[in-house]
């Protein structure tokens, strides 16, 4: 065989080089893959939560429709509770009742959805450290200082006459704390219902103002539902919710908006014996007031809260509260959970 044969018969049995492996990757095993690919969240989980747990929009959505559930549900027991026992009862612990529910119905998702969302009940308005205390019974000043003011100025342009006093002895402290509580109910019910966790959720979304503007357009439309009740109880009714929105952006808490609320309802209902957002409860007040005179003064049906004189006096109201509460109290609402955006 020659040298040339023998060349070619020994490089076909040399076996191949082999490149050095260490710097390429090793194949992926389809285990790994399959793993990798179950770890990413579901379309479901994506759809419903985001980085700081349920969206607002969800969250929003779940509150409505869980408060119209058990608001139905609590309307149809109490109604069929009190029908059994209304000699009695009677028509006005049948509505002390009726609100006591709707205050329950408010209640109970947002009980629910801060399981889900991991938030501490403070955050939605109503930190029960703080409930009843100073800043109640501050609101509660405020909110008969500012009705007084409103009947007070009527009184003097000769559009509101006080009358005789209407009951006597027990009777004023019967329906004085009647109404005390029943305002009290109304006052917690509506406040958490449209600045609690309605306003915090959509503050989570939108903004804190944007959300406060929604809510107290929405506060002033359901007041449409009051017979008597026309379109400047309408606004009154908006403007309020906006300062009172303000009240809960500088003090941390709705405690002053419930103390407020109840307080000015109480004064023009019972103290002052006027209609109040288009209802009156002749036998139940404390006087024989009567309002006369332009409705674009004195509110005409809907009572002074038509009054264009009440707008003028939240007004100053507002400027007033900016001036003792200059600063927003945002840690209170915001701890353990994303700021609310101004």
């Amino acid at each position: 065989m020659s040298e040339a044969t023998c060349e070619k018969v020994l490089q076909m049995e040399e076996p191949p080089i082999q490149t050095d492996q260490r710097n390429s990757a090793p194949p992926v095993p389809n285990s790994a893959l399959d793993f990798a690919a179950l770890a990413q969240p579901s379309y479901a989980h994506t759809l419903f939560l985001g980085q700081n747990g349920l969206r607002p929009g969800w969250g929003f959505t779940f509150y409505v429709l869980l408060f119209y559930i058990f608001a139905r549900l609590l309307s149809f027991w109490i109604s069929q509770a009190t029908a059994a026992l209304w000699p009695a009862m009677g028509p006005r612990w049948t509505e002390a009742f009726s609100e006591l529910g709707s205050l329950i119905a408010a209640l109970i998702p947002a009980v629910i959805l801060a399981r889900i969302e991991k938030r501490p009940w403070k955050v939605y308005g109503l930190p029960l450290r703080r409930a009843f205390g100073r800043m109640f019974w501050l609101g509660t000043l405020w909110g008969f200082l500012g009705i007084s003011i409103l009947m007070v100025t009527l009184f003097g342009i000769h559009d509101f006459d006080f009358g005789q006093v209407a009951l006597h002895g027990l009777r004023i402290g019967k329906f004085a704390l009647y109404w005390s509580m029943l305002f009290l109910l109304v006052g917690l019910f509506e406040e958490f219902l449209l600045r609690g966790y309605t306003q915090f959720t959509l503050a989570r979304g939108i903004g804190f103002w944007p959300a406060a503007a929604m809510l107290s357009v929405t506060f002033g439309l359901i007041h449409l539902l009051n017979e008597g009740e026309q379109w400047r109880g309408v606004l009154a009714a908006g403007w309020i919710g906006l300062f009172l929105c303000l009240t809960l952006r500088r003090t941390g808490s709705l405690w002053f908006a419930v103390g407020f609320h109840a307080a000015w309802d109480w004064g023009e209902t019972f103290f002052y014996s006027v209609p109040d957002s288009g209802i009156s409860y002749p036998h139940q007040q404390l006087l024989h007031s009567s309002l006369h005179g332009s409705p674009w003064l004195t509110g005409g049906t809907v009572g002074p809260e038509g009054s264009l004189l009440c707008l003028l006096i939240l007004g100053l109201a507002w400027i007033a509260f900016d001036r003792v509460f200059p600063r927003a109290v945002a840690p209170d609402l915001t701890r353990n959970t994303l700021p609310i955006q101004e």
